[in-house]
């Protein structure tokens, strides 16, 4: 659990944190499985908007214990929209304690880049880093040179934001997870470049995967890919280079609006040694903090924005304001998306030691010499 003692119960905004803390802990209870330090493993991603940008005021304080209580419910979480400025994440780690670890990429350079960074963010009491961190860089373009016969390597477009790629444990199971934050672009369901982009670097990861040399045999890729729709060719990419997208998880739409299938979380994992418990989902928040009828609360926060536009106009619709722009920068546009794996499979390893071995490869109890 994070850390509260610095919430200050004297004031209108503390008790109002408290409260809601009390709500949002109840809500996780009901929605999320516990985590067990050696049967479960409890994967989230969630894309929290500009973590931090003052676009819209900066966080309030109470957003930081909302964002670090729900953080706190998994073991481990991948993080898109990390500014380059750390000090967001920095708070948020104070909070959730000595206990949690991060591991971040460097900000990707140009316009499209945005000054973001991926990160992963655990609980060292059940996860461990295993030694694997890489930024995924596309291969480069294999061909013959028609005159010479040689090959040649042409350089590929990366992707806008580099994709990040690290290998943890937990228990006996070792795992890689992908995290990616795919190019927008224009508001259309099949924008091509988002289209290239997924299947880009969901091609490169699956033939990751495939090299009997990886790190492991297990690979997520978990992120914010910006898909509209399960029936739009950005989905079916995923799909279509050999990941698995848990049942539970094909149809629920990741955004604050409810309306889109921005985040996945895919899998191209071991059969038996690495599978989802069919347990997963999205954790809406909003039913508990920052609801629709807090709306008025929060009006002196919101200052004369609420009021007028950046233009200097008379706001004409105010509640569409605080639901769509400035609560989203308070908490995010995009809400968690997780799923449960089994991790413990000590009874098969166990009841696999009773089969009669194969011809050719008895065993027998004399020491080796």
């Amino acid at each position: 659990m994070p850390f509260y003692q610095n919430i200050n119960t004297r004031t209108v905004n503390g008790k109002r944190t408290i409260e809601r803390l009390l709500k949002l802990r109840i809500k996780l209870d009901t929605e999320i499985p516990q985590k067990h330090l050696e049967k479960n493993l409890l994967i989230a991603s969630w894309n929290i908007r500009e973590f931090d940008s003052p676009a819209y005021g900066d966080r309030l304080e109470e957003a930081f214990y909302y964002i670090a209580e729900i953080v706190s419910k998994f073991d481990i979480i991948a993080i898109q929209e990390v500014r380059q400025d750390l000090k967001a994440l920095k708070k948020l780690m104070r909070l959730l304690g000595s206990y949690w670890e991060y591991i971040i990429t460097d900000v990707t350079e140009g316009r499209q880049g945005n000054k973001e960074r991926l990160a992963f963010v655990f609980d060292t009491r059940k996860i461990k880093f295993g030694g694997l961190a890489s930024e995924v860089v596309l291969p480069p373009f294999e061909t013959k040179d028609p005159d010479t016969g040689q090959t040649v390597y042409q350089p590929v477009k990366q992707l806008a934001r580099t994709p990040y790629l690290c290998g943890f444990k937990a228990g006996w199971a070792d795992f890689m997870l992908s995290t990616v934050h795919i190019l927008y672009g224009t508001s259309a369901a099949n924008d091509p470049r988002r289209i290239k982009e997924i299947k880009d670097i969901a091609n490169a990861l699956a033939r990751k995967a495939a090299d009997k040399f990886e790190w492991s045999d297990n690979l997520v890729l978990l992120g914010d890919f910006n898909i509209y729709s399960p029936e739009d060719e950005t989905y079916s990419a995923i799909l279509q280079a050999g990941f698995e997208i848990p049942p539970q998880l094909q149809n629920l739409p990741s955004n604050a609006l409810q309306n889109k299938f921005y985040d996945q979380i895919a899998f191209k994992v071991k059969p038996g040694r690495f599978e989802t418990t069919g347990n997963a989902g999205i954790f809406n928040f909003y039913d508990v903090v920052f609801t629709e009828q807090d709306e008025e609360l929060y009006i002196p926060a919101m200052g004369d924005r609420y009021y007028i536009t950046s233009e200097g106009n008379e706001r004409q619709n105010k509640t569409r304001y605080y639901k769509t722009y400035w609560r989203t920068y308070q908490m995010s546009d995009h809400l968690p998306m997780w799923v449960e794996v089994k991790i413990d499979h000590t009874d098969d390893y166990l009841s696999s030691k009773l089969v009669p071995p194969q011809t050719g490869d008895e065993v027998t109890d004399a020491p080796s010499v």
